[in-house]
């Protein structure tokens, strides 16, 4: 009997990825129009940006776990869970009636995104064998790129036309065709139990939400006291000695912790996962500057917003796929380091264009470097991050990538608020309180002298992005190139060897999994002429080696 395609699965399941990728981003052009909304008087960003934060914690906190979680009761499952979780935060986010009813459903969402992104990644590593997973990756990385990219692009459509609930409510008919989608194509992959690491988990929440919170109210405390013997400080630095804590807790873990310190031996996998936090900080938090300067500043709708940033979605759309296509015949590195410095240089240029005060369709040429950029970054570095862990660490694997892009994003967000807000008081008039007597950050354009002091606060707001995504170019230069299946003989031994390997792995770990899913399973009469070939054994011995829990050397 001739196999199923795993591709119809996998296209079925970026459906729900790219709704969660577009929702970190489609906010970012809705933020003046809920604070128009909601918060109309009060001249303090930071609240607003709360809706983008509360995604962003309740997507990145469960990550770690959420991948085990699929592991035990199967990927369909727990997608397809994570997707009504995600589409019924949609809606009450749009039915919202106050920020502080939208900021929950924010968090549901997320909760709901962090269900069924750790699924995707693990159904490519067990249904596509090496020699073509790269293109699988590729396809996975580009539509994560497109979905960050496309989300101002619909955000400012969706606002302009039909008003800020719909960057929620168009998320319920997506959500309702990616259901019906995954329940027909995704197959039932086997399931073994597993053990959940509820203390690391309380830890990492814990260290992941001080740091945040610290980091995105710092400015509206002044730095200082917050209440009693708490400060902005003492919070910070007391999430980052829990996260140190939730290290040492990982390290001493010998049952199935959440996040498998073996993972960092494959030098790729943490350079990569580095790499993509530095990109996904530097495209949450150049978004919210961005469109503040642009509709405050310049008076420009967000329909207008959108076509400013329409050079960039067009380049990652059109160029993601030949990226895709070209990661399993070249060094990802080639394409790696390029784009992460044309982001950099993008973004130096906005911050030129607006201190220059230029003309508005001037910004369109940065936003080509943008493109380009994003266009290189996303679907290499899934590919080369995943290319050589095991298969028994696809889910821990998938979830740790996840998690530390997440974060990327979240600690984007959060210092992104506190840059802002510390540059409008830097740049204001102090009796303005960063705005004009009566004129809020939330009710169209600022007034003209203040319009070119907000003007200057965001210019300066996007520098730290512009250093960050450069230091993710530097990250890229030290990775090794990859090894890589050369043949179709190689992709049979690999689904030889995942059906004969061992069970045997680290200490405590859950017997290895048989990954020959009903999708993407070799005919079982193929495989002995495939072992029988002396590079496809030294294939097969490579994968024997990856189920006894080493992860593959770097060659």
């Amino acid at each position: 009997m001739t196999p199923r395609s795993p591709w119809p699965a996998l296209w079925a399941l970026l459906i729900g990825l790219f709704m969660t990728l577009i929702d970190v981003t489609i906010v970012s052009l809705a933020n003046p129009a809920i604070k128009a909304a909601f918060d109309p008087a009060s001249d303090n960003l930071d609240n607003v940006v709360w809706v983008t934060s509360a995604y962003l914690l309740g997507l990145a906190v469960p990550l770690l776990v959420t991948g085990r979680l699929g592991d035990r009761f199967g990927p369909k499952r727990i997608y397809l869970l994570g997707l009504v979780v995600f589409t019924l935060g949609s809606l009450t986010s749009g039915l919202s009636v106050s920020l502080e009813m939208l900021i929950v459903a924010r968090a549901v969402q997320g909760v709901g995104a962090a269900l069924m992104t750790p699924q995707t990644m693990a159904v490519i590593t067990r249904t596509f064998p090496p020699a073509i997973r790269g293109a699988a990756m590729g396809l996975w990385g580009a539509t994560s790129g497109v979905g960050m990219i496309v989300g101002p692009l619909l955000g400012g459509v969706l606002v302009g036309a039909l008003g800020w609930q719909w960057v929620f409510f168009i998320n319920v008919p997506l959500g309702i065709v990616g259901f019906i989608l995954a329940s027909i194509f995704v197959p039932n992959l086997e399931t073994h139990p597993h053990r959940f690491d509820l203390g690391g988990v309380a830890l990492s929440a814990l260290g992941l939400f001080l740091v945040a919170f610290g980091l995105q109210e710092a400015v509206h405390f002044e730095w200082g006291v917050i209440w009693g013997p708490i400060s902005v400080w003492s919070l910070i630095v007391a999430g980052v000695a829990v996260m140190v804590l939730f290290v040492w807790w990982q390290s001493r873990t010998r049952s199935e912790p959440l996040v498998p310190l073996v993972l960092f031996r494959d030098r790729n996998f943490t350079l990569a996962s580095l790499a993509i936090a530095a990109g996904s900080f530097t495209m949450t938090s150049m978004l919210l500057p961005y469109m503040f300067f642009l509709q405050l500043s310049r008076g420009v709708s967000p329909i207008g917003c959108a076509l400013l940033m329409m050079p960039m979605a067009v380049i990652v759309i059109f160029c993601s796929p030949l990226v895709g296509r070209l990661l399993d015949r070249v060094d990802p590195r080639f394409v790696i380091v390029p784009a992460f410095f044309a982001f950099a240089l993008g973004m130096g240029w906005y911050v030129v264009l607006i201190a220059t005060g230029a003309p508005i369709l001037m910004f369109l040429l940065p936003n080509v470097l943008l493109g380009l950029g994003n266009a290189g970054l996303w679907g290499p570095l899934a590919a080369t991050a995943t290319r050589n862990l095991a298969p028994r660490l696809a889910g821990a694997g998938s979830g740790v990538y996840n998690t530390t892009r997440t974060i990327g994003s979240v600690l984007g967000s959060a210092s992104i608020a506190a840059i802002m807000q510390a540059n409008i008081v830097a740049n204001l008039p102090e009796d303005a309180g960063g705005a004009a007597p009566g004129a809020g950050f939330g009710q169209g354009q600022l007034p003209p002298g203040i319009a070119e002091q907000f003007a200057t606060a965001m210019g300066q707001s996007l520098i730290v992005p512009a250093i960050v995504v450069g230091i993710g170019g530097v990250l890229g230069l030290f990775l090794h190139s990859p090894r890589r299946a050369t043949n179709g003989l190689d992709a049979l031994a690999w689904e030889a060897a995942k059906v004969a390997a061992p069970g045997a792995g680290a200490a405590g770990a859950a017997p290895a999994r048989s990954d020959a899913a009903p999708s993407g399973a070799a005919p079982s009469g193929t495989a002995p002429s495939g072992a029988a070939h002396p590079g496809a054994a030294a294939s097969a011995r490579l994968v024997g080696d990856h189920a006894s829990g080493d992860v593959a050397a770097e060659v």
